[in-house]
């Protein structure tokens, strides 16, 4: 059997496009030559299986008030079960816990949020090992752009700074928990100049090769 890679994610794992000049077809999502889950799969070759399950607006444990089944903890029993056994679960998320309409929540709480997934994920019955196996990826912060943009209401105030204080607290959870680390900020990726917070073509083909290299050393 191949090797079963879980990508968890929001928007950025979905491939959502938010400038149709940066992507084939002129769509709001990147294609499967561009998508980064995509690019991965072809990185790794025919004994890995990428699993995409990125989902726009996803958070990590906060309800939205306006939109239903965005939260990661209620979806991550039946995702997990239904993809074992896994050999590996990246979770990418964070970016839209900042939002103000989240209870503003602060980045030590968003880190709590994914504490909460880390120790549901390691305790469900889902690993081709039986032991867990889990890489956590702080996402970028979002460019101060933003608060210029067209999506500068839907993240309200305060996002920008709380993303920018998410990955030190996300590192610090992911150690505290035994689980693999990564921050996106180290890989020289770019937002589009269009909302600054979703990531360019480019970005994903540097994501998924960076992954690629980090996956082979996991499994």
């Amino acid at each position: 059997m191949k090797k079963h890679i879980l990508c968890l994610g929001d928007s950025n794992t979905h491939g959502y496009c938010a400038d149709p000049a940066d992507c084939a077809g002129g769509g709001d999502r990147f294609s499967e030559a561009e998508r980064w889950t995509c690019r991965l799969q072809a990185a790794l070759g025919e004994d890995y299986l990428v699993l995409e399950e990125g989902l726009s607006g996803r958070t990590t444990v906060f309800q939205d008030p306006l939109y239903e089944g965005l939260d990661a903890l209620h979806y991550l029993w039946p995702c997990l079960k239904s993809h074992e056994p896994l050999s590996l679960l990246i979770i990418m998320l964070g970016t839209n816990d900042v939002k103000q309409r989240m209870g503003g929540a602060s980045a030590f709480a968003i880190s709590l949020g994914m504490r909460r997934l880390i120790q549901k994920a390691q305790t469900t019955d889902c690993w081709g090992t039986g032991k867990p196996n889990i890489l956590i990826i702080a996402p970028l912060p979002i460019d101060k752009r933003v608060e210029q943009s067209p999506v500068a209401d839907e993240m309200g105030q305060g996002a920008v700074e709380k993303s920018r204080e998410l990955p030190a607290h996300l590192k610090q959870m992911a150690a505290e928990n035994g689980v693999h680390f990564l921050d996106a900020a180290e890989l020289g990726l770019a937002f589009n100049q269009i909302d600054f917070m979703h990531l360019t073509r480019d970005s994903h083909a540097r994501l998924a090769q960076a992954l690629a290299e980090k996956v082979r050393e996991l499994v």
